[in-house]
């Protein structure tokens, strides 16, 4: 599932056509991090390799001052329904990647209690502060937040969770993890 192509052609869509910079502004805006692995810089290339698809198309370029020309996108029908495909693929496809925290604990029977319990440690204390980060965040509600955006920032909060638990009950266990 292409995560950046959903997000431009969903983005096209909803808002209509517009350039590679205000693509790239709206996913800041939109907090798209939060909820995808779309990277802004790659929203141009991602934009061209759909321009030879005959997914978008260029309608005008414009330039203001002395700003760079810039080309305005359009979503084509071919883009609607690659749109369409993205989406339904995003809702059916399950995809709870494996941790590598996972298996390097599974590999980790010649680690020091000592050492691991402070890579733990470490740890939680990285995804307290995500969480934290997260929060600071969410505390600001954007122009035009929905309750989709809502649930979204909670799955977030969730996961965090999740993890910071998962984590913990990892520590609690240390001692166990030398039995067979």
């Amino acid at each position: 599932m292409n995560e950046t192509r959903l997000f431009v052609l969903a983005a096209l869509a909803r808002r209509g056509p517009m350039h590679g910079h205000q693509l790239r502004r709206d996913a800041r805006l939109d907090r798209a991090d939060l909820w995808s692995r779309v990277k802004p810089g790659s929203l141009y290339g991602a934009l061209h390799r759909m321009e030879s698809e005959g997914l978008v198309r260029p309608v005008r370029t414009e330039q203001q001052g002395a700003l760079p020309a810039r080309t305005i996108y359009q979503i084509t029908d071919e883009g609607l329904r690659e749109l369409r495909a993205l989406r339904d693929e995003a809702f059916t496809e399950i995809d709870v990647r494996p941790d590598p925290v996972d298996l390097a604990l599974a590999v980790g029977d010649d680690l020091d209690t000592e050492l691991l319990r402070g890579y733990l440690e470490d740890r939680i204390a990285a995804l307290r502060a995500l969480g934290s980060r997260l929060e600071h965040r969410l505390d600001r509600r954007w122009p035009d937040q929905r309750t989709a955006d809502d649930l979204i920032a909670e799955h977030a909060r969730m996961r965090i969770r999740t993890e910071i638990d998962w984590h913990e009950k990892v520590l609690a266990d240390i001692d166990k993890l030398s039995e067979p």
